[in-house]
């Protein structure tokens, strides 16, 4: 399929594709006239792509772990092939995504306080 029609399924614009491509994250063939070809499979990598850039892990942790990606939500690396400095990497971007949480949290807990002192009949 050309990217506009992976586009058009994945919801993911063109532009994001190519900039994928650009980060080494998606490799589509080339067509005679230099088109881009994308397979079925890159509905899955793209949806893939998509929800790890939406959970708030960089391209690069991306590019690292995509090879290893059979699921959504698995991850199949060989304890052998885990690098020390892939691993660091990962313990980074998980120490990292604990601190959003955190910082989410507090101010979740901050709006419900405001939101209790001022109008305590609504807050449940």
């Amino acid at each position: 399929m050309k990217i506009g029609e992976l586009s058009r399924r994945t919801g993911v614009p063109t532009r994001m594709l190519r900039y994928y491509e650009e980060q080494d994250l998606l490799h589509p063939g080339r067509a005679e006239n230099g088109y881009r070809r994308y397979d079925e499979s890159a509905l899955h990598r793209v949806q893939q792509i998509r929800g790890l850039l939406d959970s708030g892990l960089t391209t690069e942790i991306i590019r690292t772990i995509l090879p290893f990606l059979n699921k959504p939500d698995e991850i199949h690396l060989h304890p052998e092939c885990l690098t020390p400095e892939t691993a660091a990497l990962l313990r980074g971007e998980a120490e990292r995504i604990q601190q959003r949480i955190d910082c989410l949290a507090r101010n979740r807990d901050a709006i419900r306080a405001y939101l209790a002192a001022v109008q305590p009949e609504t807050v449940g």
